[in-house]
């Protein structure tokens, strides 16, 4: 599923014009498919007002009004400006409603909006779409207030009004929906911090634009179906060196079991072989709870024996944990991840990251990632599409930008969105195991890209599971992820064992 700018859906919505399919018959399926995807959240003894704007969302508000009354819904179509505002194919589909016997009710002033919404259940946002700019102004601010207030289901259509279709913009006044039908393609602020909770829940519905017309995009979101379709397969004559060989440079004596759970998720993950390099004193503590691993001196590093390396996690942030993870990315040639304190101490030699020929997978946090660019956290959230992509190509890197939704970023620019994954992962010890999922992946996968975006969801989809089936978002630790991945594997594929 794609991902889009404003400017990239106003794109796909003129290819869709080219190809035959004429305005008012694109909003009459993009309306049609809305009021069949929002009837699931209402009653038939619910009373329906339907805010109805300027341009394309408000034209749909019509489309979705009328469906609904066809369908024997109570519904007050309410058109929020005067009516020489209402052009085009949103003025089409007036006339439609109206010659169908329905009656469009104006908004005037505040006392109109309060007595519209004592007398409803259910508001469905129709009034501004990917075009706002800038706050709200009268009467979309007013009526947003009240709306917002008012002790009723509000739902949305393709975006809540107020909320920027794209990143960047830090302050805005919007409808808080509880639930939005997205129109053909989810935008780029439906996975950013700071506005994807004014959507609620939500779900794309299709409109008909043909795929072979619609400009390209290099965004998309990876989902379960996707990882369905490039889950490494397990032949059934494979040995333990078929599937990778592993090496896991992390832990200390105050933090071993960074290293423990990182080495544990990689090898249910389906590694083949894992190796830890750890101090020497830490190795107590680590053995017991991965018996399955070895143990190697970690100032005597020969890292040519491994298919994949991951670094950085529990080491600290000291001169030597600098010295270790430089070495880690002068001396292999393989795949090498690094997280956590390898993040911190890497930041003095980035320019080291473009000489490498093997990928190079960093996997920081917004904390993390700030501190590698220079950059405000609070830059970073407003903006991580963009300078994800900046960073990866300028390094050469796989950039994972962990978050609520998690960025996959190759170094040609192309990303993937993980959206899976609950706040029971607000612990420490959940970007260990995801490390550790990440490393396996790696050597098991024909595609770098592919590899770490079905890691991601593995590790998101294994803690929705897990909340589902017993678990609380209050009580679920990174150890029951990596445990739960078994099942998680079984359920994919039938194919791993």
């Amino acid at each position: 599923m794609d991902i889009v700018t404003a400017q990239e859906m106003y794109e796909r919505d003129q290819a869709a014009a080219e190809a035959g399919l004429a305005g008012p018959m694109l909003m009459e399926n993009a309306g049609r498919a809305a009021a069949c995807d929002l009837v699931r959240h209402i009653q038939k003894s619910d009373r329906i007002i339907v805010w109805i704007g300027a341009g394309s969302n408000g034209g749909d508000g019509f489309v979705i009004a009328r469906t609904l009354l066809n369908l024997g819904y109570t519904v007050e179509a309410v058109q929020v400006v005067p009516d020489d505002k209402i052009k085009g194919d949103a003025a089409v589909h007036k006339q439609i409603f109206q010659a169908s016997g329905h009656t469009v009710k104006k908004w005037t002033d505040v006392e109109d909006a309060e007595e519209y919404l004592r007398r409803a259940d259910v508001s469905i946002d129709a009034m501004l779409g990917i075009g706002v700019r800038g706050d709200l102004r009268e009467p979309y601010n007013q009526i947003v207030r009240y709306c917002n207030e008012a002790p009723l289901l509000r739902l949305a259509v393709d975006l809540p009004t107020g909320v920027p279709a794209d990143e960047g913009v830090e302050e805005f006044t919007a409808y808080k929906a509880a639930y939005t039908s997205v129109i053909e393609a989810p935008k780029l602020s439906a996975f950013l911090q700071h506005t994807q909770p004014w959507y609620g829940q939500w779900s794309v519905v299709e409109i008909g634009i043909p795929p072979k017309t619609a400009p390209s995009v290099n965004r998309r979101l990876w989902t379960v179906d996707d990882v369905k379709q490039t889950l490494p397969s397990r032949d059934d004559h494979s040995h333990k060196g078929s599937h990778g060989r592993g090496l896991v440079i992390g832990g200390s004596v105050l933090m071993p079991g960074s290293a423990a759970m990182t080495s544990r998720a990689a090898l249910r993950s389906g590694s083949g072989l894992v190796a830890i390099a750890t101090e020497e004193g830490a190795v107590p503590s680590i053995s017991p709870y991965i018996q399955e691993a070895t143990f190697v001196q970690r100032d005597t590093l020969d890292l040519s024996a491994y298919d994949g390396v991951a670094a950085g996690m529990g080491i600290g942030r000291g001169e030597a944990s600098q010295e270790l993870i430089r070495h880690a990315v002068t001396h292999t040639d393989v795949p090498l991840l690094i997280d956590a304190d390898g993040l911190y101490v890497l930041k003095d030699f980035l320019g080291e990251l473009e000489k490498r020929t093997a990928p190079t997978i960093l996997t920081p946090h917004p904390g993390e990632f700030a501190h590698l660019t220079g950059l405000s956290i609070k830059e970073v959230l407003l903006s991580p599409f963009s300078l994800a992509e900046a960073f990866a190509r300028r390094y050469g890197v796989y950039l994972v930008l962990k978050g609520p939704s998690t960025i996959i970023t190759a170094p040609d620019g192309e990303q993937r969105v993980d959206a899976t994954g609950n706040a029971g992962l607000a612990k420490g010890g959940s970007g260990d195991a995801l490390a550790g999922i990440l490393l396996s992946m790696l050597m098991q996968s024909t595609s770098t890209l592919d590899g770490l975006s079905s890691g991601c969801v593995l590790h998101g989809y294994t803690a929705d599971q897990l909340v589902q089936q017993g678990h609380s978002k209050v009580d679920l630790l990174a150890t029951d992820v990596i445990d739960g991945l078994s099942h998680t594997f079984r359920t994919l594929s039938s194919s791993i064992t």
